[in-house]
């Protein structure tokens, strides 16, 4: 899939049906989308950049999506920068990771600027509370449906019982271990070359013991 996406990134995106000013333009308005509507942080723009790259554009498949965000996470810094920064780079490079980047956190930046001086007045209304509370629950299922999928391909590919046993290990390390993600998508991508290795170790073995 890692060969897939360089061979990909190697290709200009302008060989395609779309020329290039109009993939800066798709790139500029769904970045500035996922950073102008994506409220509470990092993990709640994911779900808006998952449509907008994998359903309405269809700049990477479900597969590769996972991937990328597994490599984000495990990276400092955050998370929808990254993957906003990777996305513009995979369809123009350097100046479309620049493009992207400019289009996700600007208009939020400006914001923030514009609104500094009513934050008091903000903090305590209750109407924005309101509002926050109303927001709160959409946010947990968009991302619990993102899990969602997830977790079913990673049954899928892995099987029911391997599936919950990697689950189970990972919510032991991360909660109950206490240690950072980061380092346990690291073991588990340790592991995955270990297991896909040994596999294919194993399957030549067993062809030699047959062709004997």
């Amino acid at each position: 899939m890692m060969a897939e996406q360089n061979q990909h990134a190697d290709t200009p995106p302008d060989q395609g049906s779309k020329s290039g000013k109009q993939e800066y333009r798709d790139l500029s308005w769904a970045m500035f989308k996922t950073g102008i509507l994506g409220y509470g942080g990092g993990p709640s723009v994911i779900p808006l950049i998952q449509y907008e790259a994998v359903t309405k554009y269809k700049w990477l498949d479900q597969n590769e999506f996972g991937e990328i965000l597994a490599l984000a996470n495990a990276l400092p810094g955050p998370i929808a920068t990254k993957m906003a920064a990777y996305l513009g780079y995979r369809m123009r490079k350097s100046t479309g990771a620049f493009v992207a980047l400019l289009a996700h956190i600007l208009p939020t930046s400006l914001a923030m600027v514009a609104l500094i001086s009513l934050v008091r007045w903000l903090s305590g209304s209750a109407i924005i509370a309101g509002m926050i509370g109303a927001v709160t629950p959409v946010i947990a299922v968009m991302l619990g449906i993102m899990a969602y999928e997830f977790a079913e391909r990673a049954v899928r590919g892995l099987g029911l019982a391997a599936g919950l046993f990697f689950f189970l290990v990972s919510f032991l390390l991360m909660n109950v271990l206490s240690i950072h993600p980061a380092i346990v998508i690291a073991l588990f991508i340790a592991y995955g070359i270990f297991h896909i290795r040994f596999a294919s170790f194993l399957r030549r073995k067993r062809k030699k013991r047959r062709s004997e």
